[in-house]
């Protein structure tokens, strides 16, 4: 419920403070005192586009406040989600709007305009020109009556809403995979050939590395030879006897000591280490003796190497630098060609889940239309009853449920208002066929309808009594306090008859220049409702006879309400 409304700077109001009702509350003025600007500034609050028009003359910016207790669990959620913070269970929400540009703030979070609407709209619903426009396309139109069908046609709605959805979303994989199938399959074609070719050579880890080692060698084992037999000689010697070797040598050094040790435990040491040595001459005679055994110089083995080297290069070349990173593309390329020869696949596995969220879609559109054409008779009906005490007794209306011709978003079903005022007159699309006094009527009696329907907003009304007057205004009053019974309702009227009918009634007012104040908005007492009401029904404020009139009004507005 809306608690509090600032407006400042917006149209001819420097500033003006509400405090609606719970129930019904009635904005009333003279013409261009401004009383519609309450009006546009809750459109603000509810995500109208505002025009920048609407800045006072002399002022750089606008600003609506709006603030809403309590607030139902689905909305604090949101606001908790933008990182919103509420001021003692209340909702503060901010617009300002200047020459190009609008900001928006959401329980003290700035907020982009649209992200603010979203919010605004759940708490706000606004009856105006705009509302009127938008009742003339078939999407509000069809949005009217699912409202009107309640929680059955919601709950398929959501249902129809995600699997349609998933729908999109599939025909947009296959579409891609359709479109890249030539693409593919020459991609695997080319990927096949790599892979025959490594697998025909078929390259070892690391065998061109090992390869070019070997090949060195070879080429180099004369010089090879002749450096570890000199080193073989000098450890071991080059006869039987061994003289003149390191071996030789290391086996007089540990004789000698073995003697000397004896004597002194530090000479043990010596022979050790000494012992040691010997040991290591032996192992490196018996390294370089098995090095020489192998080394070979076969002219036929480098021929081999450079034949396995001559395969390996294309390769080397193509698919990486080394036998190595060849087979690390190997496996991935493997990988990849899986991936495209299993596109088929995926191919028709989305194709058969496409088909069954198609029988889903066709099962779920055929409920909801079933139940839209339904609704459409029953809700007909009720508002053409409701019209004939809005002074349009011989009025029609039709709600047209035509098959779109294949789903979409929110089913098969296309919804036309269709209205005709007069019996001679055929029913037409309501956007062309209704003035815009019978359009506001339409939309209060489709509001009397559907009232109940859901969780009720802030319904807001401007121009709804346009064009009429007398026991029609009071039907239309009537039908305001029994919506405010179960929301709260905000009404701008020029008709003494809705006035009446208010639980809080504001009075905007010009003061002796002609610009309006910052008292502009003044909440009328019980005693000043009948001047205001004589004012308005275009006699004088002070005239007793008028002010007789308008307290029979209110009286008749006390019994009606009395009896809900």
């Amino acid at each position: 419920m809306l608690t509090e409304l600032r407006i400042a700077d917006l149209g001819v109001i420097e500033e003006a403070v509400i405090h609606p009702a719970e129930g019904l509350t009635v904005v009333t003025g003279e013409t261009g005192a401004g009383k519609t600007m309450v009006v546009t500034g809750l459109g603000l609050v509810a995500g109208v586009r505002p025009d920048t028009g609407i800045v006072r003359a002399g002022r750089a910016k606008a600003q609506v406040e709006a603030r809403f207790a309590p607030l139902a669990d689905a909305v604090a959620a949101q606001v908790e989600e933008l990182g919103g913070v509420l001021d003692g269970g209340e909702l503060l929400i901010v617009r300002h709007v200047a020459p190009g540009r609008s900001r928006a703030w959401v329980a003290g979070t700035g907020v982009p305009a649209a992200v603010a609407a979203r919010v605004g709209a759940d708490l706000v619903t606004v009856h105006g020109q705009s509302e009127q426009v938008r009742l003339g396309s078939p999407a509000r139109q069809r949005e009217v009556l699912d409202r009107a069908a309640g929680e059955e046609v919601a709950r398929l709605l959501s249902r129809y809403t995600t699997a349609y959805e998933a729908r999109q979303r599939l025909r947009g994989d296959l579409e891609s995979l359709t479109a890249n199938r030539l693409e593919r399959a020459r991609e695997a074609d080319w990927l096949r050939l790599g892979l025959k070719e490594i697998e025909r050579v078929a390259p070892q880890p690391g065998e061109d590395e090992a390869l070019r080692a070997e090949a060195r060698r070879l080429q180099d084992a004369d010089d090879l030879r002749l450096a570890v037999e000199a080193a073989l000689v000098a450890v071991a010697g080059d006869d039987s006897s061994g003289e003149g070797s390191a071996l030789t040598a290391l086996a007089a050094a540990r004789a000698a000591l073995r003697k000397a040790a004896v004597h002194d435990e530090r000479v043990q040491s010596l022979e050790g280490q000494v012992e040691e040595l010997a040991v290591l001459a032996a192992d490196l005679t018996a390294a370089a003796a098995s090095y020489l055994a192998d080394l070979d110089s076969d002219t036929g083995r480098l021929e081999q190497i450079a034949a396995r080297l001559a395969e390996l290069r294309p390769l080397t070349r193509k698919y990486g630098q080394t036998a190595d990173e060849v087979l690390v593309w190997a496996g991935q390329t493997a990988a990849r060609l899986a991936d495209l020869e299993g596109s088929d696949d995926r191919t028709a596995a989305l194709e058969a889940e496409a088909r069954s969220l198609d029988a889903e879609l066709d099962g779920l559109a055929a409920r909801l239309t079933a139940l839209r054409q339904a609704t459409a008779a029953a809700v007909s009906g009720q508002v053409e009853s409701e019209l004939r005490d809005l002074a349009l007794p011989k009025a029609r209306i039709e709600f047209a449920v035509s098959d779109l011709g294949g789903l979409g978003p929110v089913g098969r079903d296309a919804v036309n208002i269709l209205f005709s005022a007069h019996p001679g007159a055929p029913l037409a699309p309501l956007g062309k066929a209704a003035s815009g006094g019978e359009l506001s009527r339409v939309r209060l009696a489709l509001e009397v309808v559907l009232a109940g329907c859901e969780d009720p907003a802030t319904l807001v009304f401007d121009e709804v009594d346009a064009g009429i007057g007398g026991a029609v205004g009071t039907e239309i009053g009537r039908r305001l306090a029994r919506l405010a019974r179960l929301g709260q309702v905000i009404v701008v009227t020029h008709l003494a008859q809705v006035a009446a009918f208010a639980d809080r009634h504001y009075a905007v007012a010009k003061d002796a220049d002609g610009a309006v104040t910052a008292t502009a908005a003044r909440l009328l007492e019980d005693a000043e409702r009948p001047a205001e009401l004589a004012r308005m029904m275009g006699g004088r404020g002070d005239s007793a006879s008028a002010q007789a009139h308008a307290r029979e009004l209110l009286g008749l507005a006390a019994a009606v309400k009395a009896a809900f």
